[in-house]
């Protein structure tokens, strides 16, 4: 398996960054774009990477958050056959609100009416394509995060605080173990791991890869999720995003080599 990163806040080598997240995934002879970022860089990065969006066989979305979902009209325009994969939850509904400040921060409007016959929607664990699965959130209690973190849902009901139903698990299964990709990890990235041990269990855990949204926890916290995430069992850690440099510094410190730095460009192989 090949992951390369091609939207992330670090640019290198002259291929620039920007806040949001997408990587292209190279695994069993399937082609896999996790994310289109905040905009249309995914593509031109790409290009200068040597990858190809029109070979894509599969896109997923992680969560319906723009940073991570703004590219997607530039990916239809760019390939013409493969779905898009999104939960069941994810709607055009999510916005950051504080007091009286409400901000969306959800998915291109209008899109998922654009392209309905592109876009597939699933829940619980799906079979995505060999050795490659999708996982809902099953963790209960995901709507104080969404509170703490001031993120909401817009509903018929009213305003509520978002339970991250629109947030999925990506699992790869290598030679080596397991590989996890959530992009954000807003519902958690112990909860995530939890998840993906109940529904594989017995199952070896070689990677995370994703933010984990600690870019403006306290320093306390980011050490003991530190810790935690030691007692998983995860055998190595690849974060950036929305950890920001801070919480990837932290993160070093207490795992060590366990931790790895992600930018725009980086190659990883499983």
């Amino acid at each position: 398996m090949k992951v390369t990163i091609l939207v992330d806040n670090v640019s290198h080598n002259g291929i620039p960054g920007e806040w949001g997240f997408s990587a292209y995934i190279e695994h069993k002879g399937n082609h896999i774009l996790l994310d289109t970022g905040a905009s249309d860089l995914f593509l031109e990065n790409a290009e200068q990477l040597g990858l190809s969006i029109e070979d894509v066989d599969y896109a997923v979305l992680s969560h319906a958050h723009y940073d991570h979902s703004n590219g997607m009209a530039c990916f239809f325009e760019h390939n013409g056959h493969a779905k898009f994969f999104l939960q069941e939850g994810a709607k055009e509904n999510c916005y950051f609100k504080k007091f009286i400040l409400k901000k969306y921060i959800g998915l291109p409007k209008e899109i998922t009416k654009q392209y309905p016959d592109r876009i597939e929607y699933v829940s619980g664990l799906y079979h995505l394509c060999e050795d490659a699965c999708l996982l809902s959130h099953t963790s209960p209690g995901l709507e104080k995060i969404g509170k703490r973190e001031s993120m909401y849902q817009k509903t018929a009901r009213g305003w509520r605080p978002d339970n991250f139903c629109h947030e999925q698990n990506l699992i790869l299964d290598t030679d080596d173990g397991l590989v996890i990709f959530n992009s954000c990890s807003h519902g958690g990235v112990i909860n995530s791991i939890n998840e993906v041990k109940l529904a594989f269990p017995g199952r070896k855990l070689k990677a995370f890869i994703g933010g984990f949204h600690i870019f403006s926890r306290p320093e306390n916290e980011i050490r003991e999720l530190a810790e935690q995430i030691r007692k998983t069992g995860v055998e190595q850690i690849y974060t950036g995003h929305c950890s920001k440099e801070r919480g990837c510094s932290i993160l070093k410190d207490v795992l060590g080599d366990m931790v790895h730095s992600f930018y725009v460009g980086l190659e990883l192989s499983f």
